[in-house]
């Protein structure tokens, strides 16, 4: 899996400076009536993808974590409740198989 996630970001790495080398232009932002930003149209693109991408890897690692949490607490409970069944279950079964085979007159 780590292979084609290396893979995955070389090649967005390349095409990224494929668009970079041929569209290495000054572009003027609007951002107020004014303010205007002059930047090269790289630096925008690259800008506007982290401005996409860094709140929702967020939103997912947080609920990564969440569910992690929540599994590991499940996980331990079911440990604590099996540490102390397993007695049970072996006295419950011996004596159901002995009344099976012995039923009462």
């Amino acid at each position: 899996m780590r292979v084609i996630r290396t893979i995955v970001w070389v090649l967005l790495g390349v095409a990224l400076l494929l668009f970079s080398l041929n569209n290495w232009n000054d572009v003027e932002v609007k951002i107020w009536e004014g303010l205007i930003l002059q930047t090269k149209l790289p630096a925008l693109v690259v800008v506007s993808f982290l401005v996409g991408l860094l709140p929702m890897w967020l939103l997912h690692k947080g609920a990564r974590w969440r569910l992690n949490r929540r599994i590991a607490n499940l996980e331990n409970t079911v440990r604590a409740t099996t540490a102390t069944q397993p007695a049970n279950i072996a006295n419950t079964t011996q004596l159901d198989a002995a009344a099976q085979e012995n039923p009462p007159a």
